[in-house]
Formats: C-alpha cells, structure tokens, sequence
C-alpha cells in the first residue's frame, strides 16, 4: 500500500518562528522521534503538515482521547465475507510503508496505549503485533511524532518520563501579534492591512479607546 491518500499536494502555509524546521529536518535525518510541546492553537499540527509535504513524506494523523486502544493503533481481525483478514491501524500503516506518524494531544491516550510505543523510539524500531505473533521491523522512512498541550497536564493525565525521555523536544509558543495578522491573512485570504487594522481594533477595545492612537480608534460619525 503506497498510501497515497496520506500524502499532501499542496503546501500547506507555515510562519518559522526560529530554527525548528532545521531541528526537524535533522531529526528526521537520523528517524529520531519528535515531540511537540505547546498550547493549543500554537501551530504544532499545522507545523508537522507543513514538514511532512517538505519531506515528500505521507502523514498519517491520530487524534488521540481517553477511549483510545491499542487495538485502534495496532489493527485488529475483521470479519469478512472471505473469512477473518488483517487490517493494520494507523500506526502499523505508518510503521509497514514509511510514513511519519502523529499522535495529537498524546497525552489523552491511556497509558497502557501510549506503551506500545516504546519499541519504536529506541535502537530496536519496531512494533510487536501480539496478535499476528509478528514483530513488524520500521520501514527506513517511519517516523514518529507526538504533541502535547503541557499546560493541560495533570497528575492524572501526563506523560510518564520513561516515555517524554525517548523524544527530542521542540517547543512552540503563540506567534508575535505581527506574524499572527500575516497568517490570520494568508488563511482568511484578505489583506494584511485590514487584519492589522482589525487587530489594533481588538486591543483598542481591551485596554480602553482613549489609550490608542486616533488612526486605531473606530469612526463615530453616523
């Protein structure tokens, strides 16, 4: 399977904040796993789209939660008219054809899930899959990458060290008000100059009208 379907066309538009596409490059290089901590709406899931199309490697996404098994990552046996097949999960698939694998918000997967990653981010690269008696070796291109919200953390729901400790770490943040108008922009398909002036509005009406430049301040005719 080629997974074609996993690949991205078009590129999807990314604002570098510094050296991380450089970091993820090298990462990639050397199939080091990656995680990305940051609040939500930082750009981690745009960020991964964006190396992926870059990379001319498929993305194969996981929307971790709560409800999240091991199953769903590995594959389970399916019934079929032609007797009960194999179908590999997301994981597996990323694992079999050498894709680069995303675990959203990782940390909302169950511990006993996220373990079954462990064989894939140190010198062995490979996946056991108990229930096919198969210890499916990484394709050279695999890659793993998880993200997180640390700020979401808690003593209940946070990633164990045994696991944040087999990762290299970027960290992202909220982009300055400048380079947010410019993406708002591109994605809105307006014009920056109405996205500045929007923003300068919005603040304007945060901190008091009388505090802002006159250029800032909305008409009162009409």
């Amino acid at each position: 399977m080629a997974l074609h379907s996993y690949r991205i066309a078009r590129e999807p538009y990314y604002c570098p904040a510094g050296d991380e596409i450089a970091l993820f490059e090298a990462a990639h290089a050397d199939r080091l796993p990656v995680m990305l901590k940051g609040p939500t709406g930082c750009g981690k899931t745009r960020f991964v789209e964006h190396m992926a199309w870059r990379l001319g490697r498929p993305l194969v996404t996981v929307a971790c939660n709560e409800d999240l098994t091991a199953s769903d990552l590995l594959g389970r046996y399916l019934l079929e008219a032609e007797g009960t097949v194999w179908q590999d999960g997301p994981l597996t698939l990323a694992v079999r054809h050498g894709a680069i694998c995303y675990l959203d918000e990782v940390v909302e997967a169950r511990a006993d899930t996220t373990v079954v990653i462990h064989p894939l981010t140190d010198d062995r690269r490979a996946l056991p899959l108990d229930k096919r008696n198969e210890l499916l070796t990484a394709h050279p291109d695999f890659q793993l990458v998880v993200a997180y919200n640390p700020g979401y953390q808690s003593v209940a729901k946070d990633l164990k060290e045994s696991t944040k400790q087999r990762f290299a770490a970027l960290e992202f943040g909220y982009p300055a008000a400048a380079v947010e108008a410019e993406i708002v922009a591109h994605e809105a398909g307006i014009r920056k100059r109405i996205t500045a002036s929007s923003a300068g509005a919005t603040c304007c009406r945060s901190i008091g009208w009388s505090n802002c430049p006159k250029s800032s301040r909305p008409s009162m005719s009409g």
